[in-house]
């Protein structure tokens, strides 16, 4: 899953997005509404986590802005005011949901991920193939029954190549799925990151390289 933190109270946004890091999403950060507005503009993501309360753009017409070019990321509303009147406000402006500070950063997370479900085609929580499994909630691997030890990014990776069905995944997507705008997109992080989680999945093997295309599992 990839996120765009919106907020301009940095020690915030940067708890928020090391603490979504820590459960294998890919997270960007702006600190005020037009830096928001620009990141969408060139980069898909899943969900955009939003204060309503931001400088140069405020929240509301960043909110309105997406909800009327038709954007598929899902927004979940962040606001210091809690009020039954301010929450229908901001879910009429194209939020789709709303989260009153303070909150409990297991509510926080818990929210984000239901709105990255409903931004791709309805998968079950438990994903099955080829005899590998991932629990999505848990952020748990299983070859053939056997745990699996993955860092942050080599579940990330599987988890997009489980999402994809079989079908291929090309090195470009994984960038854009598993890692930040700040990633090289000259690097070889994913060829070796690849690498590390074939072989940690062991043989036989079950991801396929497919020349000039990407990966398939």
């Amino acid at each position: 899953m990839r996120v765009l933190v919106a907020e301009d109270e940095r020690a915030l946004a940067e708890l928020i997005a090391e603490g979504l890091r820590r459960h294998a999403m890919a997270v960007d950060v702006a600190y005020d509404g037009a830096a928001a507005l620009e990141r969408v503009a060139v980069n898909d993501y899943d969900v955009l986590v939003l204060d309503r309360d931001l400088p140069e753009v405020h929240g509301d017409d960043v909110c309105r802005a997406l909800a009327e070019s038709g954007a598929d990321v899902r927004i979940l509303m962040l606001t210091a005011s809690g009020a039954v009147h301010e929450r229908v406000q901001g879910l009429d402006l194209g939020a789709d949901d709303y989260l009153p500070k303070p909150f409990e950063y297991a509510e926080l997370l818990a929210r984000v991920r239901a709105l990255g479900r409903r931004s791709r085609p309805p998968l079950p929580p438990v994903l099955r193939r080829s005899g590998v499994v991932v629990d999505a909630p848990r952020r748990q691997a299983f070859r053939d029954g056997r745990y699996l030890p993955l860092s942050r990014k080599e579940y990330a990776v599987l988890e997009v190549l489980m999402r994809a069905q079989g079908s291929i995944v090309s090195t470009e997507e994984l960038l854009e799925r598993a890692w930040d705008e700040n990633t090289d997109p000259f690097t070889t992080v994913v060829k070796v990151t690849v690498s590390k989680l074939r072989g940690k999945l062991g043989d036989p093997p079950v991801i396929m390289t497919v020349p000039g295309s990407g990966y398939r599992l």
